[in-house]
């Protein structure tokens, strides 16, 4: 009698040892590299991307979106689609992105289009266009005007899928170490702009220079450039350049609505099961709604603090100076559209919703605008 209730007992012990080991089993092989377990719990190869940015590592804002995007991915693939982000340098140069994403060194990438002017005339389009669309503007204009199937017409040539990967909203005019009365005293003067807005720049006399953000402090600093733009409050906090640059100019002329991108790998992207190339689909548009979100609230937040903290300089571009920047800047865009067929057609596009666009806004945003600014206290910029 003893040992038909001892049997039972035994049993029980035995299969409770065996769970023990497979779930331990299981639980090694979920942690190693490479693996992720299936719905059947079955352990299952995953699949491991290398993402590499033109941002230093860690930088808010524009170095947080190919992380989000990254954990987006990872998360909802269940870890079946796994991406590893490497700052600039990391792996490849900052404006070496492209290309590593071209020739399948890193499966996906995040920048600016404007980086690859010289390869591509026309990407200068989809990062910005000095006296443009805005973000909510040209993100109408790419997912809903048709300017998405015409940057993936451009990059397709080059086995890289672009996707819309945040914006920085309308961005400061600069930091420099002259105070600007006229358009004279753009002359000589050695600024970091990028892109199309730097064509603009040498051509209303000052002169261009092409640097990462990892060295644009360092370039104010020691007198290698008189000015930089980088792009607001947020980002040009992190970076210090309140304590080398003795004026913060607006508004952006240059960039009034910034994108960025997300880009991979054609045949990367192609080889992913169609759930997975889904889930790439959507954490991109996501992330480029969350970086909008995320530069609107931190703007407003630092501009309070290089107001109160720093006393900073917050002085509007003279009005002659605009006029020549928007001057200079409809020359550089025409000879841009008569060299570069591309560019020919992805401006009759942009150009078009941006004509709409701004008329509906005339009585939209800036109605409401200037409403609300007639009815609210003025705005102060002096930190009091």
């Amino acid at each position: 009698m003893r040992e038909q209730q001892i049997l039972p007992v035994a049993v029980l012990c035995l299969v409770a040892a065996l769970v023990a080991v497979v779930a331990g089993w299981t639980m090694d092989r979920m942690d190693r590299p490479g693996t992720t377990p299936t719905e059947a719990g079955a352990p299952i190869e995953a699949i491991e991307w290398k993402l590499v940015t033109t941002w230093p590592k860690g930088l808010p804002g524009l170095g947080a979106a190919p992380e989000n995007f990254a954990r987006r991915v990872n998360e909802t693939s269940g870890g079946r689609l796994r991406i590893k982000v490497f700052g600039a340098g990391e792996i490849v140069p900052a404006f070496e992105v492209f290309d590593a994403v071209s020739r399948g060194v890193a499966q996906a990438g995040h920048g600016a289009a404007y980086y690859w002017k010289g390869k591509i005339p026309a990407a200068v389009f989809y990062t910005a266009v000095p006296f443009g669309m805005t973000a909510q503007e040209a993100n109408g204009w790419l997912h809903y005007g048709g300017g998405l199937e015409l940057w993936r017409e451009l990059y397709a040539p080059f086995g890289v899928v672009p996707f819309a990967g945040g914006s920085t909203g309308v961005q400061m005019a600069g930091w420099f170490n002259i105070r600007l009365n006229s358009r004279e005293d753009l002359e000589g003067l050695k600024m970091r702009i990028p892109g199309l807005a730097g064509e603009v720049f040498d051509a209303a006399g000052g002169s261009a220079v092409r640097i990462a953000g990892g060295e644009v402090y360092t370039s104010m600093q020691t007198g290698v450039i008189d000015a930089v733009e980088w792009v607001g409050p947020y980002n040009d906090r992190t970076l210090g350049l309140m304590e080398v640059g003795d004026y913060y100019y607006y508004p952006g002329w240059h960039e009034p609505g910034a994108m960025l991108e997300t880009i991979v790998n054609a045949e990367a992207l192609a080889a992913l099961p169609a759930d997975l190339q889904a889930i790439v689909r959507v954490a991109a548009r996501a992330t480029n709604s969350d970086m909008l979100d995320d530069f609107t609230a931190h703007n407003s937040e630092a501009l309070q603090i290089l107001l109160s903290d720093f006393d900073t300089e917050v002085l509007p571009l003279p009005d002659d100076v605009m006029d020549a920047l928007y001057e200079k800047s409809q020359i550089a865009i025409q000879a841009l559209v008569e060299a570069d067929p591309m560019a020919k057609k992805i401006a009759a596009s942009y150009f078009s919703f941006a004509e709409q666009v701004r008329a509906y806004h005339e009585v939209s945003e800036r109605a409401y605008l200037n409403g609300r600014d007639r009815l609210l206290p003025p705005i102060s910029l002096t930190g009091e």
